[in-house]
């Protein structure tokens, strides 16, 4: 566990969701939706309120790491081993579609080129089964990335908007650190190893972003659907694509993200809505996959009787 002042580091980058760093051009320009928070600045006292695994009556986490705040006014609920650092999967796409609209428009047009496809298929990712020469809208892309993961789809769009994928990872970092994410380091579009190593991050990290994300309206759009179809047009084909997020079947879950690699083993950001608060938490190294939603339920159902307190 980390000393006290990790800690107000790690709350100093949440505070910093308050200053409007890093926050994408197309979330400044769009209308925000009326259930769209801001966030509040964290209050320092908020250590004492962070309950953990051994406390009683808070749910059994069984991941590696686990981290649950208050998305409104930036307090800590509930932590384990938040601040370790670790392999996140498919997190890392969150940070991807958050980078790609702080230049992008849902409406401009990305090409699917023959080694977006060919990425996918050669590393082992989950795809979206883009095919190459299909010309498809930023938007219709962010579905491809979040719901089914493609790793095809985050490789499309770090492409065109790093330009090159090591510019885009070059803008995943820097907006980390505008985020105040210090213990995170991205690598890739995706969250799949490589052969110079993984990416890492923490479960406060990856929280802290979360948060920052969801207030992007088509982010949380985007993040809270459970299936999306794409209709043919003369630019592209059809597609239809599934979350992998079984905890939207629950009432008030909002989205985030699944995630999976050996390294990592299961991971999950999720956020919902419970007696007027706005929860956001990830659990990383789970080795059930299952598991994972239902710890998240748990804890969604537990934090209001914290808040509460």
């Amino acid at each position: 566990m980390r000393n006290r002042k990790a800690r107000l580091t790690a709350f100093a980058g949440a505070f910093a969701l308050v200053t409007g760093l890093g926050v994408p051009a197309y979330a400044q320009t769009a209308t925000p939706s009326a259930a769209t928070p801001s966030l509040a600045a964290p209050s320092l006292a908020a250590p004492s309120l962070v309950a953990s695994a051994a406390d009683a009556g808070a749910p059994a986490v069984y991941g590696r790491a686990a981290y649950l705040m208050d998305a409104r006014s930036g307090a800590a609920l509930f932590g384990k081993a938040a601040d370790t650092r670790m392999p996140i999967a498919s997190l890392t796409k969150t940070m991807t579609a958050y980078v790609v609209l702080q230049s992008a428009k849902p409406t401009d047009m990305v090409e699917i080129a023959p080694q977006d496809a060919r990425y996918a298929e050669e590393g082992g990712g989950t795809t979206a089964d883009l095919r190459p020469g299909d010309r498809l809208p930023v938007g219709e892309l962010l579905y491809a990335l979040m719901l089914p993961s493609g790793a095809d789809a985050a490789h499309a769009l770090a492409r065109t908007y790093g330009p090159g994928v090591p510019g885009f990872v070059d803008k995943m970092n820097a907006t980390a650190r505008s985020l105040g994410m210090n213990d995170t380091r991205y690598v890739n579009a995706d969250g799949l190893p490589t052969p110079a190593g993984d990416g890492w991050s923490t479960a406060r990290d990856q929280a802290v972003l979360a948060a920052q994300a969801l207030q992007v309206p088509l982010i949380e759009g985007v993040a809270g659907t459970r299936y999306h179809e794409v209709a043919a047009t003369e630019e592209h084909g059809a597609y239809g694509w599934r979350n992998t997020n079984r905890l939207l079947a629950e009432p008030g879950v909002i989205g985030l993200k699944t995630g999976f690699t050996r390294a990592a083993g299961y991971s999950l950001a999720f956020a919902g809505e419970r007696d007027g608060h706005r929860l956001v938490g990830v659990i990383l190294g789970e080795s059930v996959s299952s598991r994972r939603f239902d710890t998240a339920q748990s804890l969604l159902t537990w934090a209001p009787t914290r808040t509460a307190a």
